[in-house]
Parts: structure tokens; C-alpha cells; sequence
């Protein structure tokens, strides 16, 4: 049986109280209480992660299912999860393991951080990606896993709604290879009354992975009468074409989940249109997921198709050293 394990990034108060500086929400715990992500809890004033080491999920998923299309394309990354977010989003595509309380009579099943590993080179996964639920919230675990997995030359990735502290990627930057963030929306509002959470905190996570040579890719469920406005689209893309137009934008199909089954799935116009509204602000690579459709990767100079997928099998790849073989134009990513 796994001990609790004593949490990181927080500080000692008063009474008995800590202040959690995981993430950007910086709860402030009273004795015997938990954060807003359900499973870091203040025992006695100091703070435990209930979730060391207690795994809910372990697959072995193509690494374009995160989705991350500009590294390692074709390989398989050993993905795992605990229980837990720090955000509530209504919207939820895997709430059973994501919200503590709904998730508290889930299976889970202990693993160590050596075993992480080991398993992931076992099964030939080059990558080893923390996903499904937010992998703030369990960054302990995540931590020690992301050394082991440096020490054999594996690749780390977050899949991440991107509101962790400044301070948590400060700790992760050596050993995070890359991210896919959600970003959800570019409106304060629909984070806060969505998602419980702000947007300027997940605009300086990103910026920030920048700076730290974070590989990232970003991801916008878009919803039909929440976030699917041209001019909240043209935000977004404007955004990331400011910060770098290499980066991928993954435009995905919103269908009805959780608390939100009462809305019609996005429309093929709508994610044209978004594709459409990126492309002109500039951006190098947009893609269109959730959609039985072909995903591929053309050169942004010449056009020449150079990886060629459909679901998340590629087909084709015709990269040659990271170039396009037309033109040798350089691609964007990490370890092409």
C-alpha cells in the first residue's frame, strides 16, 4: 500500500493552514481539507498528494491521440493518469476519472515511478505522456517518473489545461520535452463560469514553456455557442501567430458530454471555418481532429504534403532530417 507522500510547492501558515502554489488557483488549505483539486490534502499543516503512485489509467496510445504531431510522428507513448483536476470543466470528456468526487469509486491499481518506466521500454514507447486527467495535480508522481524516464533517454509530455504555477514549470524544465495545452477559450468569462479557472494564467503557461524550449502544441475544443465566434477564434489564432507561428494548432469537434448534453456537436462549416480563420492569421500548421478525416502535415513553404494520417496511424512520412524534401525548408518540432 502506497503511503501518503508529502506534497511540493506549498508553504506553511498560520493555524495550521498551507498555501498551495502548485497550480495558479493557490488554495489556501485549512486543516484536514483539500485543495480545489480534490486530492492534495492539509494534514496537520502540511500538505499530502493522495495520489502518488495510484495510477487509474496505463495505456499504450499513439502519440498523435494526445494529440502531439510534430514529435516522434507514428511512435507510441506510454500514457498514464491518476485521479484528480484542478479544473471543473462542464464539458468533461473524461469527468469519471477527472473530478474527485465522481471518480471515488474508481479502480485504481499502484505503480512506481521505476516501473512507469520500465513499462513504457517494454513496449517499445519512446515517450512517455501524462494525460487524461491534469497531471498538475499529481506532479509528484509525475516528477520522479519524468527522471527515471530522462535517465532512459525516453521523452516526456504533459497533456495539460496549462494552469500550473510558474514556479511547477520552473521544476519540470529539464526533464518536460513537450506539452499539448487546451486553450480552451480566449474569454476570462467562459473560464470562469466553464471551466472554474482564469485564461491569463494558461497564456503565461504557454508563453512560458516557450521560453523554457518546451516543445508545444495547442489544442481548441471548439463549442458550439460558447467559444465559436469568429472573432474568439481570430483571438486565439492571433495569439499563438504572435508568439510563434510554428506552433500546431489542433482545432477539435466538440461532442455532447457531462454536463453539457444538451448541445449539438460542432459542424464541419464551423471547424473549416476555424481552420480557415488560422491559416490566415499566419499560422504554419492547423489540423482538424475529432473527425474521420484525413490530419496531414504540408510544408508551410512549398505545400508539398510531407506526412500523410487518418485517425491517429500515419500512413505516410516523407520527412527527410526534419526537412521537406521539396524545398529542404526546416520543419517545426521536436525529434522529427
Amino acid at each position: 500500500m502506497v503511503e501518503l507522500k508529502e506534497a511540493i510547492l506549498y508553504n506553511r501558515s498560520q493555524d495550521n493552514k498551507v498555501s498551495c502554489y502548485l497550480c495558479n488557483h493557490h488554495c489556501l488549505i485549512s486543516d484536514g481539507q483539500f485543495g480545489i483539486c480534490g486530492v492534495r490534502q492539509n494534514i496537520k499543516g502540511k500538505l499530502f498528494t493522495h495520489v502518488y503512485g495510484r495510477l487509474v489509467a496505463a495505456n499504450i496510445d499513439h502519440i498523435e491521440k494526445k494529440p502531439i504531431f510534430h514529435m516522434l510522428p507514428g511512435s507510441y507513448s506510454y500514457s498514464i493518469a491518476t485521479v484528480g483536476c484542478n479544473f471543473h470543466c462542464a464539458f468533461c470528456q473524461n469527468w469519471q476519472i477527472s473530478q474527485a468526487k465522481e471518480a471515488s469509486g474508481q479502480e485504481t491499481f499502484e505503480m512506481t515511478p521505476a516501473e512507469v518506466v520500465r513499462r513504457a521500454k517494454a513496449y517499445d514507447c519512446p515517450s512517455i505522456s501524462y494525460t487524461y486527467t491534469e497531471p498538475t495535480v499529481y506532479f509528484e508522481f509525475a516528477y520522479d517518473v519524468m527522471q527515471f524516464a530522462k535517465e532512459q533517454n525516453l521523452y516526456n509530455i504533459f497533456v495539460t489545461n496549462g494552469y500550473m504555477s510558474a514556479e511547477c514549470l520552473e521544476v519540470a524544465k529539464d526533464y518536460l520535452d513537450a506539452a499539448n495545452v487546451d486553450l480552451k477559450s480566449f474569454s476570462e468569462d467562459f473560464y470562469k463560469k466553464i471551466c472554474g479557472g482564469r485564461l491569463a494564467p494558461v497564456l503565461d503557461s504557454i508563453i512560458l514553456m516557450r521560453k523554457l524550449n518546451i516543445w508545444v502544441e495547442i489544442t481548441t475544443l471548439v463549442i458550439p455557442t460558447l467559444n465559436d465566434s469568429a472573432r474568439e477564434l481570430e483571438k486565439i489564432a492571433k495569439f499563438i501567430a504572435d508568439l510563434d507561428k510554428g506552433i500546431p494548432w489542433h482545432i477539435s469537434r466538440f461532442y455532447p458530454a457531462y454536463k453539457m448534453l444538451d448541445l449539438e456537436s460542432t459542424s464541419l462549416k464551423k471547424l473549416n471555418e476555424a481552420y480557415r480563420i488560422g491559416k490566415e492569421a499566419g499560422l504554419r500548421y492547423v489540423y482538424i481532429g475529432n473527425v474521420a478525416q484525413e490530419e496531414n502535415t504540408y510544408c508551410y513553404n512549398c505545400n508539398e504534403l510531407l506526412i500523410r494520417r487518418f485517425g491517429f496511424s500515419v500512413l505516410e512520412n516523407k520527412l527527410r532530417d526534419a526537412k521537406c524534401p521539396k524545398c529542404n525548408s526546416k520543419i517545426d518540432g521536436l525529434a522529427l
